[in-house]
């Protein structure tokens, strides 16, 4: 028997994950009850294309795009589109591109763009998880991408913040969320009582805006007055990830962790965080350290030799669990 493909994808943050690409692909995986092995984790350089989400296949292929591991998996026999008649699968393609044209914008301006947004809840959460000294740096970087993919998204190299833009992106995304609205009707899917892959496209754009704790929470206050789009994302979480959505909560502008949950929720194991915070303040001091010598502040006459030898940080993995980084 064949080993199950593998799924890299971003750690859970009172959500399955921080991410709407990862979101979008663990809905559908189990929707479509395709086993998958998966490792969650904060570091993409752990992935098997550097980025996440990735999915490496039982034959050692390897895709990142949802898009793409999503016709993987049909191609495998796990479809959940498979009760779809045409009409019902263009309409699906439709909805999809409108997620991709109106509400995305928006979801990146809001979480990536929005000064107070981004500094309080999405570097915060980053900087955080990463290892050191990749989360002082590495958080900028994935906003001057997301910045990047808005500026293309929205056909204007010159894209800059301000109110006139989050205005327009906010009524564009609001409008989108009433035509989700209108479609879902009192269904408790979009096409009947079994989820498709639109209803993991959604999911995994609305969760995040359902869910966060944003200090901007423009989106939100929206998509609360849409009381069948609310159910639809709590349903999802209940049904198909109760493990993950324990307190029903993201990232909180607290001094608590931003991943939002209660202490049952955070999957990193105590003593491996010690051990982490312990090694990386090694780090710091020998940096320290070797500036000081470098600038000839300190001179050491005499210098005993001596090895640390960090532990390795890779341990295999079952199905459904989640990965230490370091």
């Amino acid at each position: 028997m064949a080993a199950p493909a593998e799924l890299f994808c971003w750690k859970d943050w009172g959500l399955p994950s921080v991410s709407t690409d990862c979101l979008v692909v663990l809905a559908y995986a189990q929707f479509a009850g395709a086993p998958l092995k998966l490792h969650r984790t904060s570091s993409p350089w752990r992935s098997p294309t550097g980025c996440l989400p990735a999915l490496r296949t039982d034959q050692k292929e390897t895709l990142s795009r949802p898009a793409d591991i999503i016709i993987h998996l049909r191609k495998q026999k796990y479809n959940a589109d498979y009760d779809l008649s045409a009409k019902e699968g263009a309409d699906s393609l439709a909805f999809i591109s409108l997620l991709e044209e109106k509400l995305v914008p928006a979801l990146i301006y809001s979480f990536w763009v929005e000064p107070k947004n981004y500094v309080d809840v999405t570097r915060r959460w980053y900087a955080e998880h990463m290892p050191f000294p990749l989360n002082f740096f590495m958080p900028g970087r994935m906003q001057r991408r997301q910045l990047e993919k808005l500026r293309l998204l929205r056909g204007d190299e010159t894209l800059e913040a301000g109110d006139e833009l989050e205005k327009e992106l906010f009524r564009e995304a609001a409008e989108c969320m009433n035509l989700l609205s209108q479609r879902l009707g009192s269904h408790k899917f979009f096409f009947g009582d079994s989820p498709s892959s639109l209803d993991a496209y959604v999911f995994g754009h609305l969760a995040p805006i359902l869910k966060s704790r944003l200090p901007n929470g423009k989106l939100q206050q929206h998509l609360k007055t849409l009381d069948n789009l609310s159910n639809f994302c709590c349903n999802i979480l209940l049904l198909y990830f109760p493990r993950d959505g324990r307190d029903g909560a993201g990232p909180k502008t607290s001094s608590s962790p931003p991943d939002g949950a209660a202490a049952p929720a955070d999957f990193d194991h105590v003593p491996n965080k010690r051990r982490k915070q312990f090694l990386s303040a090694l780090v710091a001091l020998g940096a320290m350290l070797s500036y000081a010598l470098l600038t000839g502040m300190v001179s050491i006459q005499h210098v005993q030799q001596g090895a640390l030898e960090e532990p390795p940080d890779m341990q295999p993995l079952g199905d459904h669990e989640d990965e230490g980084d370091g």
